[in-house]
């Protein structure tokens, strides 16, 4: 498949592979005027003008702010959803458009290098997300006045269905059954109001719909912007 007929075949079959990416990230698809949404848009777009053109395209990020963890999750889901629309051109079609991916993803990186710390606390940041990681609990940093995910584990995407990178900055609850979303809410509220650990039961959702109880731990972290509900959630 050359340049232009990959060009032309993302930009014709591009609902398609809409659906399919929003198939598997259920709850944690981006909404349609979201910044993930409008990523995704810039990426199809600049891929489309590279592929037909033969030349890179410079990244348009102008304006855009999202997490370089979740956009990097995001195309790299819409890539292989690109792939298993083309089948049996899949594995062409993920090695053109990786390094158009990749560009987007350091373009983002590069901006947000510059609000972030350097030195001992950011080195303390990194050594903290390791020990997370290495928790066998799903792990879940909700914000607990919006309830969206500042971070998680990798047992946490694993739990929910979804990579953990494309977990942040989604809404939780809708990876909350409905009848179980006021437990979760009175926790939240509670966590603000005092740091001692709290402890009780209630159900999660994975991407598929199917229902989880889980015995969950939450934790209070303040902030000077926020407080964080830390959440420790094993299923039952």
């Amino acid at each position: 498949m050359t340049g232009a007929h990959l060009a032309r075949f993302l930009l014709r079959r591009r609902s398609q592979i809409d659906t399919l990416l929003f198939e598997k990230l259920g709850p944690a698809a981006p909404g349609p005027a979201s910044p993930e949404a409008e990523l995704l848009r810039r990426f199809r777009s600049g891929a489309a003008s590279s592929l037909a053109s033969g030349q890179p395209v410079e990244p348009s990020l102008d304006g855009l702010k999202l997490h370089d963890r979740r956009a990097g999750a995001l195309l790299d889901g819409w890539i292989e959803s690109a792939a298993t629309v083309g089948a049996p051109d899949g594995e062409a079609i993920s090695a053109a458009l990786r390094p158009v991916a990749q560009a987007f993803v350091a373009r983002l990186r590069q901006s947000a290098s510059t609000r972030r710390a350097s030195g001992a606390p950011r080195a303390k940041r990194r050594a903290v997300t390791a020990a997370i990681d290495r928790v066998a609990d799903a792990f879940l940093a909700l914000d607990a006045d919006t309830g969206h995910i500042a971070d998680a584990n990798p047992a946490a995407g694993a739990l929910l269905g979804v990579t953990r990178d494309a977990l942040l900055g989604v809404d939780a609850m809708g990876f909350v059954p409905r009848d179980a979303q006021a437990t979760w809410w009175t926790e939240l509220d509670a966590i603000t109001e005092g740091s001692e650990t709290r402890r009780f039961e209630a159900s999660l959702r994975d991407q598929r719909g199917r229902e989880v109880p889980v015995s969950c731990t939450v934790t209070r972290f303040a902030t000077r912007d926020r407080s964080l509900a830390l959440v420790l959630a094993r299923p039952l």
